[in-house]
């Protein structure tokens, strides 16, 4: 990333670390505090409402960008990459993730070849660079989402419903900036700001 600090800083590359989150609504149920010999209990409606968040952290500004999904799979992957260039129209973005497996998919290729056809490898709109495999300890959109689900627990007496868990989810997640150790671990921006 050194070599590339001028463009990252001038916006026209951005680098991005990715990842996907899966809320459920029974993440809600965290560690109360009560009398020993009671039984606390948080009324569960139904434990099988869930939400896909793709999120993306930009290494520079620290700044997260999410959006809902139905699912994690290669039409989510894709919408979110098409989201991703909808708000850095006039950059080239590099996106460091993981190697699941829809990542991988055909139509995700596909869709990354049409994004770059025509174009010479330093020119490419899309550039996907994998984390290397089983340590999701590397990225650091992970303290995001951990972040995130603490807040939720944290006002667990305000969810009487998963759409106002989403809410929460989303409110605490998307357009903020983050200043978490891991962002600074990366090359060159260990030192920017």
């Amino acid at each position: 990333m050194e070599a590339h600090r001028h463009e990252i800083i001038s916006g026209e590359l951005v680098v991005f670390f990715e990842d996907e989150c899966h809320l459920l609504w029974g993440d809600l149920c965290g560690y109360v505090w009560g009398k020993t010999n009671e039984r606390i209990e948080i009324p569960i409606t139904n434990e099988r409402s869930k939400q896909t968040y793709y999120g993306a952290v930009n290494i520079h500004t620290q700044q997260c960008l999410i959006q809902a999904s139905e699912a994690g799979n290669s039409d989510g992957t894709i919408a979110f990459l098409k989201y991703l260039l909808s708000q850095y129209p006039n950059s080239r973005i590099a996106l460091i993730w993981d190697g699941t497996t829809y990542h991988r998919l055909q139509e995700v290729k596909e869709y990354l070849g049409s994004v770059n056809r025509g174009l010479d490898e330093s020119n490419w709109k899309i550039t996907c660079l994998r984390f290397a495999p089983n340590d999701p300890r590397q990225n650091p959109i992970e303290d995001i989402w951990l972040q995130a689900k603490r807040f939720i627990r944290e006002y667990y007496h305000l969810c009487q419903s998963f759409n106002v868990v989403k809410f929460l989810f989303e409110f605490v997640t998307h357009h903020q900036t983050f200043d978490f150790p891991k962002l600074f671990t990366y090359g060159c921006f260990s030192q920017l700001i």
